[in-house]
């Protein structure tokens, strides 16, 4: 059992807890949990740390609906501090950012972000959005448009032209972006295929 694995003497019964995004991978708040607190997160499946200020158990989200949701608890190679990913459901921070920290943003966190700003498109007006065009346009164009960047991205590759092939490469990720989104698909799901694959 892992709460029985972790070196609580050392913590003084208060183990350090990194909250990270399971998909992006941005770290969204730092917590404490007591045995108990552990337990319940277990249980639970949502976050749960001890508060120091309020000085009990404290479910994140318990009030304001913004619910981490757990993927997965690791401790760290010292057995003193924990990192879960999980899912948030809505903006982590009170100050309704995505992270209590300041941006620092990495290339999968901005991924992550224009996927869902791909997502959010499909109810646009396609007079005012490319994307939403798109997507009113239909899968089959959609697909057309993967196609015709694919060649491109492969053509500017072959003379090597390295800033074409960037920019060619930047249109053909965006429109398989938009393509995944049409199917209800999304990086995720391409990404758990290839770690099956690599098993």
């Amino acid at each position: 059992m892992l709460t029985q694995q972790l070196d609580w003497e050392k913590t003084d019964g208060m183990m350090p807890v990194i909250i990270q995004h399971a998909v992006s991978g941005e770290v969204l708040m730092l917590g404490y949990m007591n045995q108990e607190a552990l337990q319940v997160t277990q249980q639970s499946g949502k976050v749960t740390f001890f508060s120091r200020t309020k000085q009990r158990l404290w479910t994140k989200g318990e009030s304001s609906g913004n619910f981490l949701n757990v993927v997965s608890i690791t401790p760290d190679c010292d057995k003193d501090t924990l990192l879960i990913l999980a899912n948030p459901q809505g903006p982590t921070c009170h100050n309704g950012t995505s992270s209590c920290f300041a941006p620092a943003e990495s290339d999968w966190a901005f991924l992550y972000q224009l996927e869902q700003l791909l997502a959010a498109r499909k109810q646009a007006d396609p007079a005012t959005s490319y994307t939403a065009k798109l997507y009113a346009s239909g899968t089959k164009r959609i697909a057309q448009k993967v196609g015709e960047e694919g060649v491109e991205t492969a053509l500017a590759a072959t003379v090597h032209d390295r800033e074409e092939l960037t920019n060619e490469a930047s249109d053909l990720v965006y429109h398989l972006l938009v393509l995944l989104q049409d199917q209800d698909l999304n990086l995720s799901a391409v990404i758990d295929c290839l770690r099956e694959r690599h098993k």
